[in-house]
């Protein structure tokens, strides 16, 4: 190893290098020390002021204005206009889009036959753990406080991992929400199955909303017995479902939805993010997505090109499904009973 040796540029070193900056050290053996700023003047000479500085002017008094008296009649006019300044506000403003009509009945025995959340059964081992979800997807919404947040997407890589049957117990869960609404979406239009799992049916949907630009959602919005759940079916198929979501009548679609309605929630059903491309393009219109992976069944790989299409979305989660295996060992629901 070489021992630092310290040089300097005339290859002689004297006592005073040691104690000079490296700056001034620098500076002469470079030659910049006959370098100095220009000197400037005390005070400028008269001509200079003149130059520099030109004498102003006095100013002068500005002229009176005459003053007009307020009078009755004039005041009047402006009173009358701001009713209808705040009339025409009002107008411009687009109210709450608010969903009404015929409750139809949603089977208990067919819930409990597909392993779903009965919403008159209780507590349940299922029910403690979606509410889990529940909350976390509730806090992310309140935390941002935008229409943005308070839609969520369920998609997974592959078909068969349990996205639909954990797009139903979410919204059944966030359905028992005190003074709240949640609107279930079928967005898989290619295998759509959220009304049939929920023993109803439509002939309409969100893609014919989408593609009829004189349609209002609300009108197809289906209500259930179950307080505070709405679905929406999927529609006709019309072999463009990417090009529709991508359109600007999604978003008018969705912000009409979320407009005014700080309580309501919207969940999606997507395709798989790996077998169909409107999952991707939902993710732009949302601001929370759930990605469910299948225990023992969804590969990491899988899962990494999901988020990938996925991306657009700001808030990616992952939702494990089926797992029969807790380390901690908690089993909730047996503490009131059920689930043993």
């Amino acid at each position: 190893m070489n021992k630092p040796t310290k040089l300097s540029p005339d290859g002689k070193a004297d006592a005073k290098d040691k104690r000079d900056s490296l700056l001034e050290r620098a500076s002469g053996a470079y030659g910049l020390d006959k370098l100095a700023p220009a000197a400037v003047p005390v005070m400028l000479d008269a001509n200079a002021k003149k130059k520099f500085a030109p004498a102003r002017k006095p100013a002068q008094e500005p002229a009176p204005v005459e003053r007009r008296d307020e009078t009755r009649t004039q005041a009047e006019p402006r009173a009358q206009a701001e009713p209808a300044m705040e009339g025409r506000r009002r107008s411009d403003a687009h109210p709450a889009v608010q969903f009404s009509g015929e409750k139809h009945p949603v089977s208990r025995e067919l819930l409990r036959e597909q392993g779903l959340i009965d919403p008159d059964g209780g507590a349940s081992r299922l029910l403690e753990e979606f509410r889990i979800v529940k909350r976390q997807v509730l806090a992310s919404a309140r935390s941002e406080g935008t229409s943005v947040a308070r839609r969520v997407l369920l998609c997974s890589p592959h078909p068969d991992e349990g996205k639909t049957f954990c797009a139903l117990n979410l919204a059944l869960a966030m359905a028992a929400e005190r003074d709240s609404e949640v609107l279930l979406i079928d967005a898989d239009f290619g295998k759509p199955s959220i009304l049939s799992k929920l023993g109803l049916s439509s002939d309409t949907g969100f893609m014919d909303v989408l593609a009829d630009p004189a349609s209002h959602v609300e009108d197809h919005v289906i209500g259930t017995d179950i307080p505070g759940l709405w679905v929406l079916g999927a529609g006709a198929r019309t072999g463009r479902d990417s090009e529709y979501l991508a359109s600007e009548r999604t978003w008018e679609v969705l912000n009409r939805l979320t407009r005014g309605t700080p309580n309501r929630m919207i969940v999606f059903d997507s395709p798989p993010a790996l077998a169909a491309t409107p999952a991707s393009e939902l993710a732009k219109h949302v601001g929370q997505a759930l990605l469910v992976a299948r225990a023992d069944v969804t590969g990491q790989v899988a899962l990494e090109d999901a988020i990938d299409l996925l991306s657009a979305c700001p808030d990616i989660r992952l939702l494990l499904n089926d797992a029969t295996f807790s380390p901690s060992g908690r089993k909730f629901g047996s503490y009131y009973g059920y689930g043993d």
